[in-house]
């Protein structure tokens, strides 16, 4: 007897043993119109189909969203895969399915997850140098590469390439409280703050009441100049006007107080001019 010579082929195509066949019902899907038995039957579909779905989601487990979060957004995509799909076209449903699903979880993580919002294009040039930094690195036992080297992997300038690292630590935040470095010898993010700076306060409050003072009458302006600039004490003001002190002290008052009613009615002429 002599042995089988067939030649068999070097690959064999993987199987799943979450694909049921659902050809029929897909073709009485298609025959229904919208209605309650349309919509009976394409829920029996999604629940036969669900197992696929929680798989293509397991994909993602590592990239920092939950497990179940994960499998509802696939589950969503197979809801659309289901709704969508044509059996008169005479492709497999799984062919349609499957970039269906991924193509909603690729989407959640791109419009949902980044904690930072930025520009697709950004996030397409963050994904092209992850790429291709983690290919150049496996040839080279796990060395960084240099811009210019991604640059002439992807065919990006240099520019993009820097635009796409800046992009990289976008897509997560760290708390004010962690602690960057070692823990023994780092500093939590909070003590990089800076605080309120209260020399801003006074650059606002001198540039509103300089075209004030300008206004002032002369003999005004002269007396507050002497007292706040020069220092000088009610008593000295009154001896060089020839006035007395009482009576410095009461222009003085009186000045202020009105300089301030203006300062502060400003916002309100301001709005009412707008």
């Amino acid at each position: 007897m002599q042995p089988d010579r067939t030649p068999k082929s070097r690959t064999t195509k993987r199987t799943y043993d979450d694909s049921p066949d659902t050809a029929e019902a897909f073709r009485r899907i298609a025959a229904l119109p919208d209605g309650p038995e349309r919509a009976a039957l394409c829920q029996e579909v999604v629940c036969a189909w669900m197992p696929m779905a929680v798989r293509l989601a397991r994909r993602f487990r590592h990239r920092g969203e939950s497990a179940e979060d994960l499998t509802q957004v696939a589950q969503l995509g197979l809801v659309k895969a289901v709704s969508r799909f044509d059996p008169s076209l005479g492709n497999a449903f799984p062919s349609f399915a499957i970039p269906t699903i991924l193509g909603e979880v690729k989407r959640h993580f791109r419009d949902e997850l980044w904690v930072v919002h930025v520009p697709r294009r950004v996030q397409e040039l963050r994904g092209q140098v992850r790429s291709a930094d983690h290919e150049l690195s496996a040839t080279r036992g796990g060395t960084i590469s240099a811009v210019h080297e991604i640059a002439t992997h992807t065919g990006l300038t240099e520019a993009e390439v820097r635009l796409g690292q800046g992009a990289l630590e976008a897509y997560t935040a760290w708390s004010l409280d962690a602690v960057p470095g070692h823990p023994t010898d780092g500093h939590p993010l909070t003590d990089t703050l800076g605080d309120i700076e209260p020399d801003f306060d006074l650059i606002v409050d001198r540039e509103a009441l300089r075209p004030l003072l300008r206004a002032l009458p002369e003999r005004e302006r002269e007396i507050l100049y002497m007292r706040f600039f020069c220092e000088m004490t009610q008593a000295g003001i009154g001896a060089r006007l020839g006035v007395s002190q009482m009576h410095v002290s009461r222009l003085i008052t009186r000045t202020c107080a009105r300089l301030h009613a203006q300062v502060m009615a400003e916002p309100r002429a301001f709005r009412k001019a707008s």
